[in-house]
């Protein structure tokens, strides 16, 4: 390994090489993903730094610690509790809560380095296409570099709560009349056009090497962990998953590798359909389903995503609405509480172990990837309010 990391881009299909001081993040040779590469130094954490960029070694080692934009993202809890334990049926069941993040989603891992690596580019107008968490986390790390954000939004498919996150840092929200893989679609051709705006979306790979500290912390701590369950929308955080477990494995921190497992929601499971009919290519869907977080027909990292799972010889399952209810029922019922995509992990747990592809004896993580206030409708929805009246009956009974 070299005494100072250095970072570059790479194809993922062909292995075409680039600076990372480009900003287009598609191959012109061939048209593949591109990943940020690293050599990595010997010293793999920064002590004066704590979560995200604790890792800097491992995710920007090159970058000037001047243009780290940073909320102080990161180190986020792993909790445990004996009810959602046995709702799953997994008797060694913890979950990494990334609502718990200063924007209240894992969207903050990405972002702090996306956005830092804007800064270092020069850049002046960032952009993209939400569903909502991640508008909020690019308008609050836009804003806090002095860099004018730009979200395209799905009109009327975006929980109020998100949106005025991004309204509230100042971001200006174009309004897309039609879901989020039209947004991205409008994203892809801005970028095409114009070098002004720097891409936000997961397609940019300094995104996905924010995101892999989620699993850096998950491996610290958790040594003996077979599975490691995530929500799937976009196929970020597969992604980030994946990458995470291979550079761990290089340089000596792990020996065995985790297997993944991405959750999709029904109305949304593209990916699962790639993953379960052996397909070469997906094949995008119309995306229906309450979690909006993973409303995505068209993912745009499953090339990458779909490497990792059979890297980790991992699994791809897909969940009902009502299965990610009755999760994040669970989940809010023990205290800990989270918005209902991130409820989808817990899901896909139970579901696997249900089947038997997953004994109750496995140990497992579970990334929860937003906070309870993110989306409130269902929970209102289910409201338990009942009349003074009532109450005080029940009180003299």
């Amino acid at each position: 390994m070299a005494a100072n990391g250095e970072s570059w881009l790479s194809c993922i299909k062909c292995g075409q090489k680039y600076s990372i001081s480009r900003r287009k993040y598609v191959c012109d040779r061939c048209r593949g993903l591109l990943e940020v590469k690293h050599t990595f130094p010997e010293n793999h954490t920064e002590k004066e730094f704590h979560g995200v960029w604790h890792y800097k070694p491992l995710i920007h080692p090159s970058l000037e610690k001047a243009r780290i934009v940073s909320r102080g993202e990161g180190s986020t809890a792993l909790y445990s509790h004996d009810s959602v334990s046995e709702f799953s049926g997994i008797s060694s069941l913890r979950m990494k809560h990334e609502g718990e993040n200063p924007t209240g989603s894992f969207k903050d891992r990405g972002m702090t380095v996306a956005v830092s690596e804007a800064i270092r580019l020069g850049a002046t107008e960032t952009v993209c296409a939400s569903t909502g968490n991640t508008s909020a986390s690019a308008a609050s790390y836009s804003a806090l570099a002095g860099i004018r954000s730009n979200v395209l939004i799905p009109t009327g498919n975006v929980s109020p709560s998100k949106l005025s996150q991004a309204i509230a840092y100042g971001a200006r929200i174009i309004d897309i009349p039609g879901d989020f893989d039209l947004a991205m679609e409008n994203v892809a051709r801005i970028a095409e056009n114009s070098q002004d705006y720097y891409i936000l979306n997961s397609i940019n790979p300094w995104r996905i090497e924010g995101q892999k500290t989620i699993f850096f912390e998950i491996m610290k701590e958790l040594k003996e962990c077979r599975f490691i369950a995530l929500p799937a929308g976009n196929l970020g955080n597969t992604s980030a998953a994946g990458k995470a477990i291979r550079e761990f494995r290089e340089i000596g921190i792990i020996d065995n590798i985790p297997e993944i497992i991405s959750v999709q929601a029904e109305g949304a499971s593209p990916f699962y359909n790639l993953w379960a009919g052996a397909m070469e290519k997906l094949e995008p869907v119309k995306a229906s389903t309450i979690a909006s977080a993973i409303r995505i027909g068209n993912p745009v990292n499953w090339e990458k995503a779909i490497r990792e799972i059979r890297y980790t010889g991992g699994k791809v399952v897909r969940v009902s609405d009502r299965e990610i209810l009755d999760a994040k029922r669970a989940i809010d019922r023990a205290g800990i509480g989270c918005e209902p995509a991130s409820a989808a992990s817990v899901a896909g747990l139970k579901k696997l172990v249900e089947e038997g592809q997953i004994d109750r004896n496995d140990s497992a993580a579970a990334v929860l990837t937003g906070n309870i206030l993110k989306d409130t409708a269902s929970i209102m929805e289910d409201s338990a309010r009942i009349p003074m009246e009532t109450f005080m009956r029940e009180l003299t009974a």
